[in-house]
Order: C-alpha cells, then sequence, then structure tokens
C-alpha cells in the first residue's frame, strides 16, 4: 500500500489523532485512531469515551461547514491489524452510482484506488485537508 498522504493530520486532542486516509485519495475520507493501542470502544477510559463523541460530532460539523460534505457514513471493525479506527467516509454525487448502502463502500474506495494518482488529484485531497485543519484553528 502507498501512503499517500502519511502527513495529512487535521486535529490532535490528548487522546485521538483526526487524518486523512493514507490509501485512499477521496477528500475528506478522514479516520479518526486513538493514541492508545487498543480495539475497541469497549477498551476506552472514562476519558476517552467522553471526548470520543464530542470529537466526532465536531468533525462531523466541520466537514459539513468547510467542505460542504452533506452525508458520511461511520464505520469500525474491531478485528483490524491498525488498532481503533472510526472511518468517517463522505458521500458525494459521483458516488450515487455504486448505491447508496455500505455495500457500496468498498466498490467506491477500490475505484478511488485505481485512479490514476495525479497532481489535481493529490491536490484535492490535500485540499480538503487544509480546509479542515484551518476550521479547527479558527
Amino acid at each position: 500500500m502507498t501512503n499517500l498522504f502519511p502527513d495529512e493530520v487535521i486535529l490532535t486532542t490528548d487522546n485521538f489523532i483526526v487524518a486523512q486516509d493514507w490509501e485512499v485519495p477521496i477528500a475528506g475520507f478522514f479516520i479518526l485512531s486513538t493514541k492508545r493501542k487498543i480495539r475497541s470502544i469497549s477498551e476506552f477510559n472514562e476519558e476517552e469515551a467522553r471526548e470520543f463523541g464530542v470529537l466526532i460530532k465536531k468533525v462531523r460539523i466541520g466537514m459539513g461547514e468547510a467542505l460542504d460534505i452533506n452525508d458520511v457514513y461511520f464505520f469500525q471493525n474491531e478485528d483490524s491489524v491498525h488498532g481503533f479506527h472510526l472511518w468517517m467516509f463522505p458521500r458525494y454525487e459521483w458516488m450515487k452510482e455504486f448505491g447508496a448502502k455500505i455495500e457500496s463502500v468498498r466498490p467506491i474506495m477500490k475505484y478511488a484506488q485505481g485512479l490514476e494518482i495525479t497532481e489535481e488529484l493529490l491536490s484535492e485531497v490535500k485540499k480538503s485537508a487544509t480546509l479542515m485543519r484551518d476550521y479547527f484553528k479558527e
């Protein structure tokens, strides 16, 4: 796998990091991960549990206000080798041809990964991360 966006962190807190997905070139596809190595929400300590909901809401509001994203799918699977992470997957108009259910996400990701990596595509994805970083600085 290629690390297309290894440094596109948009927000860091005491317990979490939110960053652009580093291997799928979809603008606004963010991953919220824990700083501690855990697998499940059930392993959150009290501080992480309190911060988690607030952070998801904050990022989702930012996705709407800074990136004009109307719909987002959220996914978390506990059997990931990458440890705990929550996918915050934006839904764009161009994705409608793949369907509008959970089954559509994998084909969309494969399609995006199969795109020719152009400067324009990289720029679009990096711009979304920059807009979100700037949004959180305000």
